[in-house]
């Protein structure tokens, strides 16, 4: 798999959120053939919906194309590391791979706050590949943020 190609796409559906003023974060996701079957990008402020992240909305689309909560085996991309609830949601859909960019330290539960993708506690446990395009992935969230502060 071209993990490079599809954060690129990922990065791209985080670009469509920046234009509705969003936090720019973007996912893809992949059934088990390597099939795009979902993508996102984050919404709660529009959708006033606190669900409404980038994760959340290409797993919800990947599970309509399946007609499958699980999509076991699949990969999800995401621009940054998912939070404590992306991360249940990504684990409850038996996601066996989770590809993401940046580090988040102060929500991320793949690694950096939390490590729910590998906690034997839980009944599934998944593949993380953190630092894809992590470069692109972090400016477009700190440019974002420092549009915000300076009132652009």
């Amino acid at each position: 798999m071209d993990d490079r190609f599809y954060m690129a796409l990922a990065l791209e559906q985080a670009e469509k959120a920046e234009k509705m003023d969003e936090v720019p974060v973007g996912a893809v996701v992949l059934d088990s053939a390597g099939k795009i079957i979902g993508h996102g990008y984050n919404q709660p402020v529009s959708l006033s919906d606190p669900t409404g992240h980038a994760e959340i909305q290409a797993l919800r689309m990947g599970s309509a194309a399946t007609g499958n909560y699980r999509i076991s085996g699949g990969t999800i991309y995401t621009t940054i590391e998912p939070c404590i609830m992306c991360m249940g949601a990504i684990i409850h859909a038996r996601i066996a791979r989770l590809v993401y960019g940046a580090h988040d330290p102060k929500w991320g539960a793949a690694g950096s706050l939390y490590n729910f993708a590998s906690d034997k506690r839980l009944n599934h446990n998944l593949e993380v590949v953190a630092g894809v395009c992590c470069n692109e992935a972090r400016e477009i969230i700190r440019s974002f943020f420092r549009n915000k502060r300076s009132g652009k």
